[in-house]
């Protein structure tokens, strides 16, 4: 019997190192397969775009916060992977009545690196995951030595969704990469995700407007409504993966973040 604890300080037990996976959350669908899961992920979420391939050769098993409860029945996992924050308390609770769930709570990159880690551990991947681990740390010191400074007195806000307006702010992951970019995130002092109107937004004066690719999918042709909104500002669109994807999505990050640098410059 192997025994494991997850990010919540649940408890799971598994008979033996899984050989039938659910993963219900997008990010960490990616990790499984840079892990080298292929064969062993059997079911994802309508929202698991990385790889393409499996959006073919695996099962779909609803939304992040909608699961189709039978098609998940009907692989028979030995092993869910979850996350707090993307799924919904009542679902990962009925599946926990039947499956051995694993879940994860993750806020920072010291946090992402735990979760490679552990799903390393757990998955009989622990090699994989080291090195991984490594290499994201690498990314992030020759970043750091590079980049990281060019922005350190400018400010940032970071939109995720229009009506109603929603920014990224305290407690967030991608309150946590905006440090790792080397910008202040001029929510930092909100908690979450705040809404607000036009009008509040007005009094903010920050120095680049972020516009994410996701959940809403910002585009140039919201440009000008940021522009009226904050007219000192620079409006950018961001790619919301770079963000806001924790897992071994986090190794690309950070070149992204290089080019991002010179593109604001």
């Amino acid at each position: 019997m192997l025994h494991f604890t997850d990010h919540l300080q649940s408890k799971i037990k598994l008979q033996n190192f899984p050989k039938r996976i659910v993963s219900l959350v997008p990010s960490q669908t990616e990790l499984l397969c840079d892990l080298g899961l292929e064969n062993e992920v059997v079911g994802i979420t309508r929202f698991c775009v990385h790889p393409k391939k499996w959006r073919s050769t695996k099962a779909i098993i609803g939304g992040t916060k909608n699961f189709d409860f039978e098609a998940i029945e009907k692989l028979q996992p030995d092993l869910i992977i979850g996350n707090k924050e993307e799924n919904y308390q009542e679902g990962i609770t009925r599946l926990q009545q039947k499956f051995p769930v694993w879940m994860s709570d993750i806020y920072n990159i010291d946090d992402t690196l735990k979760t490679i880690t552990d799903i390393g551990n757990i998955c009989n991947r622990k090699q994989e995951a080291k090195i991984l681990s490594n290499e994201i740390l690498s990314e992030k010191q020759k970043f750091k030595t590079q980049n990281y400074n060019l922005f350190k007195d400018k400010t940032a806000a970071y939109f995720i969704w229009k009506k109603p307006y929603m920014v990224a702010a305290s407690n967030t992951f991608i309150n946590a990469m905006l440090r790792e970019f080397g910008i202040k995130n001029l929510f930092e002092n909100f908690e979450r995700y705040p809404e607000f109107t036009q009008n509040e937004l007005q009094k903010y004066l920050p120095d680049f407007v972020f516009l994410s690719s996701e959940p809403y999918q910002f585009t140039e042709k919201h440009f000008q409504e940021f522009q009226t909104i904050f007219p000192n500002a620079k409006i950018v669109l961001v790619d919301g993966e770079m963000f806001s994807w924790y897992g071994s999505r986090i190794k690309q990050s950070y070149k992204y973040f290089k080019e991002l640098s010179q593109k604001l410059l």
